[in-house]
C-alpha cells in the first residue's frame, strides 16, 4: 500500500529492528524476534510471551512462543541464539502457532521436541499442516495446481512446467508437524503468564486462523489477519477450486473493529504499530477498489483471472508472487461472481472467463 495510507498508522517504536537472533520489549512480558524468509516478503515476525505453569514439582516460569518461522538451518541457528541470549536461562512452556502456514509452522516440531512442550494451535490448521506436510515427495502435487492455473489463463509453458515440476513446496518448509496439539477456538481465554489473552478466530487467509488479543495489555497478536504495509494475501487454490475466500476474510477483519482502536498491533510481517480501525478501514477500502477494477476490465469483454493480474498488481512479478496474485485474482472475481454481478464465460480453449453479469 502506499506511503500515504502508512503515514496515517503510528509506528511506535520507528525503524528499530530486533537484530537476528536477538529480541526487542514491545511491551510488559512480550519480547519481537524476526527471522529470514527465503521470498520476496523477506521475514517473519515472531513473539516471546513471559509465561509460568503450575506442575507437581510447584510453579515453573517460562516463555510461550508464538510462531516458528520455516524449518531450515538458518532459523534454526537463529532460534539457538534467542536461546542462548534472550530468554534468561529460562524454558520454552509452550508454542502456539496462528496458523498452518510454513512460515508460522515450519518449526513448531523441532520447538516442540527441543523444549519437550506442546503446540498450542486450532484444529483445523493442524489437520491442514498434517496433510500438507505428509506429501513430501509426491511426484503429483504440483500438476493439480499447474492444471487450476492454466484453467485461469496462466499460459506460460515455462512458468506451468516449473509448477508441475514441484514435488511439494509445503513439506520443503514444513517437515513434520506434531502428532499431538492443544486446540485454540474463537472466544477461548488462553492464560499466559500474569495475563489472560482472548483468542479470535479468522477466516479467508487460512481454514482458522487465531490471533490473541490482551485487554490488560491492550495488545493484539495479529498474525497475517491485519498487516500494516501490505494487505494480506487471500487466494483460491486447486485443493478447494471452488472458494469464496475473500468475503469470510473481509468479514472477519471487520469484526476485529470491536477492539479498542489504541491497541498495540503485532502483525507476522511489518512493524508493531497502532491505528487498528484506521487499518482495517484501509484494507477494506482497498479491496473494494480491486473490486471496481475488475468489473471495470470485465465490463470491457470477459476477462480470466490471468488476464486480470495487471490489472491489480501493478508491478513485475516473479512466479512466486504470480502463483499467489493468480489465486488472489481468482478469489475477487469469485466473490464478485457470488454476489451476482460477474457470471462465467463460456470459450473453446478451455479458459475460464468472466464477464460482467
Amino acid at each position: 500500500m502506499a506511503n500515504q495510507l502508512e503515514s496515517e498508522l503510528h509506528y511506535p517504536f520507528d525503524d528499530a529492528l530486533p537484530a537476528r537472533g536477538g529480541s526487542l520489549e514491545v511491551a510488559e512480558g512480550i519480547r519481537w524476534v524476526r527471522m529470514r524468509l527465503p521470498f520476496a516478503l523477506d521475514h517473519i515476525n515472531l513473539w516471546l510471551l513471559r509465561d509460568h505453569e503450575e506442575g507437581p514439582d510447584g510453579r515453573r516460569e517460562g516463555w510461550t512462543l508464538v510462531d516458528c518461522g520455516i524449518d531450515d538451518a538458518g532459523t534454526r541457528a537463529a532460534w539457538e541464539q534467542v536461546f542462548a541470549t534472550e530468554l534468561q536461562g529460562l524454558p520454552v512452556l509452550r508454542v502456539v502457532c496462528t496458523h498452518m502456514h510454513p512460515d508460522h509452522i515450519g518449526l513448531a516440531h523441532w520447538l516442540t521436541e527441543r523444549w519437550q512442550c506442546r503446540l498450542w494451535i486450532s484444529a483445523t490448521d493442524w489437520n491442514a499442516a498434517r496433510v500438507a506436510s505428509a506429501a513430501i515427495g509426491d511426484a503429483h502435487s504440483g500438476h493439480g495446481a499447474a492444471d487450476f492455473y492454466a484453467l485461469h489463463g496462466l499460459d506460460d509453458p515455462v512458468a506451468l512446467a516449473e509448477v508441475r515440476a514441484r514435488s511439494n513446496l509445503y513439506a520443503s518448509m514444513v517437515r513434520q508437524v506434531p502428532e499431538r496439539f492443544r486446540r485454540l477456538l474463537h472466544g477461548m481465554r488462553l492464560r499466559i503468564g500474569a495475563h489472560d489473552w482472548q483468542c479470535i478466530a479468522g477466516y479467508g487467509h487460512a481454514p482458522e486462523h487465531i490471533a490473541l488479543f490482551c485487554p490488560a495489555l491492550q495488545v493484539l497478536i495479529s498474525g497475517d489477519m491485519v498487516l500494516p504495509r501490505i494487505s494480506t494475501n487471500i487466494s483460491v487454490y486447486d485443493t478447494e477450486p471452488e472458494a469464496n475466500p475473500l468475503p469470510l476474510y473481509l468479514e472477519s477483519i471487520g469484526g476485529m473493529r470491536t477492539l479498542p482502536e489504541a491497541a498495540l498491533v503485532l502483525p507476522s510481517h511489518g512493524k508493531p504499530f497502532t491505528g487498528l480501525h484506521r487499518r482495517i478501514a484501509q484494507l477494506l477500502a482497498h479491496h473494494d477498489e480491486r473490486y471496481a477494477e475488475v468489473l471495470q476490465a470485465c465490463a470491457g469483454g470477459a476477462r480470466s483471472a490471468a488476464e486480470l493480474l495487471p490489472v491489480l498488481f501493478k508491478r513485475e512479478l516473479d512466479l512466486h508472487q504470480t502463483t499467489f496474485a493468480l489465486g488472489e485474482a481468482v478469489a475477487h472475481v469469485h466473490a464478485l461472481q457470488a454476489a451476482g454481478r460477474l457470471r462465467a464465460v463460456a470459450s473453446g480453449d478451455g479458459v475460464l472467463r468472466y464477464a460482467t453479469a
